[in-house]
């Protein structure tokens, strides 16, 4: 399996240029590779930049620059950097709630960037997104059941109300929601709760791959092993393939197998967790790990800052 735009280069390669984009590192793995599901290739999305008072474009933001990756089937690829890098660019735009400014997206052989109409209507029952601030993503005006209801009517997975709840209470269940929350407000429930209602969404149209943008960022600590736990057991259960979106380090290294880390736009560094976590050859990933914090106060830790600079 590949991360890149090219094929990544081996430790040789990386060792004569380690901290350009294009040496990221793959560490070789000894099981075989499992068959990919989703392959992102040279995405760019660039916001322009408009001045004076005709509002002239006078240059671009380039919030994504050349990302490319591939996510294999029931796997989850960790997608880690400093807040503003652009990681929750990218997941929004593989699934074209922002349109790309160039680059590819294959989902399961299908062109996702070229799909119109109902082709991009079933790719999207099949691509869904966890969203980080489950207060906001959530209407406040409408009651779970229609909540969670509305894509079950708009892909017409349901026939009659009876089903429709029956469908909705199964959904609250298996995310550890009782059946009567179908009936209430989201500012009935904590963070942790409507979270739960979140992933639920996402799960409603039985989807393959579900992007995850930082869905515990906003939830205390123990609400969170709570959430990771569900999302690990839902992938087991239903095969899921995630890209799971983060900058805290330490939910990366306990959910994904591989992880690729991004700084400005730009993949940096992809590998192997292991590798990762414990030989990190670009300075802004050694620069990340030491950031975290230690539960030890009889361990001092050196604090490592990026400069910038060199990719």
């Amino acid at each position: 399996m590949t991360l890149g735009n090219s094929p990544i280069a081996s430790s040789a390669t990386a060792h004569a240029d380690p901290y350009s984009a294009s040496a990221a590192l793959q560490t070789s793995r000894s099981d075989a590779p499992l068959p990919s599901l989703l392959h992102v290739r040279d995405l760019k999305v660039y916001f322009p930049i408009r001045t004076g008072v005709l509002q002239r474009v006078t240059g671009h933001v380039k919030a994504v620059d050349g990302v490319s990756y591939d996510i294999a089937k029931g796997e989850t690829l960790g997608l880690v950097g400093e807040s503003g890098c652009g990681k929750t660019t990218v997941g929004r735009a593989i699934l074209r709630l922002i349109e790309p400014t160039a680059g590819t997206v294959s989902f399961d052989n299908q062109n996702v960037l070229a799909a119109r109409g109902a082709e991009l209507k079933a790719l999207r029952r099949r691509m869904q997104i966890i969203f980080q601030d489950p207060g906001s993503s959530l209407n406040p005006r409408m009651r779970i059941i229609n909540i969670l209801g509305e894509p079950l009517l708009i892909h017409k997975l349901v026939t009659n109300r009876d089903e429709l709840r029956t469908r909705v209470e199964d959904l609250l269940i298996r995310c550890g929601m009782p059946k009567a929350a179908a009936d209430r407000y989201p500012h009935e429930f904590s963070g942790g709760q409507r979270q739960r209602i979140g992933i639920a969404r996402a799960l409603s149209l039985n989807p393959s791959f579900v992007v995850c943008d930082e869905p515990t960022s906003a939830l205390d600590v123990s609400i969170q092993a709570q959430i990771i736990n569900l999302l690990t057991d839902l992938q087991k259960e239903f095969g899921l393939s995630f890209l799971f979106i983060s900058h805290d380090m330490s939910v990366i290294q306990h959910v994904c197998r591989r992880i690729a880390v991004m700084y400005k736009g730009k993949i940096v560094e992809a590998g192997d967790r292991d590798q990762i976590l414990n030989a990190p050859r670009h300075p802004y990933t050694q620069s990340l790990l030491s950031a975290v914090p230690i539960a030890d106060p009889t361990r001092r830790k050196t604090r490592i800052v990026f400069k910038g600079g060199a990719m």
